[in-house]
């Protein structure tokens, strides 16, 4: 259990680092574009170390560690948890950088410099924990290291299916994503992160559960086992086309593209008052307004 202690202990100086990385951007630089690519790099570069040093007892725990997969998920479902807490704001996640600039919540120059903040955090992570392997704390990381060299692809099915399991677990986050985005964070957090949880452990043997191209690009790509462009069809085309499927069923169209609701009819929230009944004096003799006046009600838009 001591290579389990070191790698707990690496997890808590990453958060700590990143927090401090956050906090040190909210100080130093402006509210707006610098501070939220600073928060995207962090968030990032705290997602990238995190999974492959998960991945790392997922497959070297059981084995070599003494330990199970429960154990495995447990600290997944807390890093998860402590991602979504400590950066809210952040997305660390390209499709869903994507998915907030076709919701018009994001400009096209804003959204480039968040997927290039990405996958510098990404990259980033990649190498800090390469570096970190490399000093073998633990029997764990001698084993890592040894293996290193020859990682054999994520991809343990067919390409059309490996490529649908990934759009498969994208179209479920982002519609959990975009039901619970504006609730209160003791709620949104821990969905999400059980949802996190609940895909990983269901198609991580299939394709690792990626769901983020950004994170399968610096973990999986320089793998051997499959090309360039196996790896852009499963990883990059899989959860893009998950989450449009998913914006498109939950909004029922797409706001960057096109206005018209293409599934839903939209039905105004304001009802149409029926006319009063009033009395006008002429002279002496009350008279009733006449019914079936036009309303000058609008739909909503």
């Amino acid at each position: 259990m001591d290579g389990l202690n070191v790698s707990i202990a690496f997890f808590l100086l990453v958060v700590g680092v990143c927090q401090v990385l956050g906090w040190l951007s909210q100080r130093l630089l402006s509210p707006g574009t610098h501070g939220c690519l600073a928060r995207e790099f962090a968030g990032s570069l705290q997602l990238c170390t995190s999974c492959l040093e998960l991945r790392m007892l997922m497959e070297i725990g059981p084995w070599g560690g003494g330990f199970g997969l429960d154990v495995v998920l447990t600290l997944l479902f807390l890093l998860s948890a402590a991602h979504g807490a400590s950066f809210g704001g952040a997305s660390s996640n390209p499709t869903v950088s994507l998915q907030e600039f076709l919701l018009l919540e994001s400009s096209l120059v804003a959204t480039a410099a968040k997927l290039l903040a990405q996958g510098v955090g990404a990259g980033t992570g990649w190498a800090v924990t390469r570096l970190y392997w490399s000093w073998e704390l633990s029997q764990l990381h001698f084993i890592q290291n040894l293996i290193a060299p020859e990682c054999s692809s994520s991809i343990r099915a067919s390409l059309p299916l490996a490529a649908f399991v990934e759009g498969s677990c994208s179209f479920l986050f982002h519609l959990i994503l975009l039901k619970v985005r504006q609730s209160h964070p003791l709620c949104r957090v821990p969905a999400l992160a059980a949802t996190v949880t609940f895909l990983t452990y269901t198609a991580g043997p299939f394709t690792g559960a990626f769901f983020n191209p950004a994170l399968a690009t610096a973990t999986t790509f320089h793998c051997s086992g499959n090309s360039f462009w196996d790896y852009i069809q499963v990883y990059w085309l899989g959860p893009l086309a998950g989450m449009l499927a998913a914006l498109l069923l939950f909004q029922g169209n797409i706001p960057r593209l096109f206005q018209k609701n293409l599934l839903y009819s939209q039905k105004s929230k304001y009802k149409v008052p029926k006319a009063k009944v009033t009395a006008q004096v002429e002279g002496d003799k009350p008279q009733k307004k006449r019914k079936g006046g036009k309303s000058n009600s609008e739909p909503c838009a």
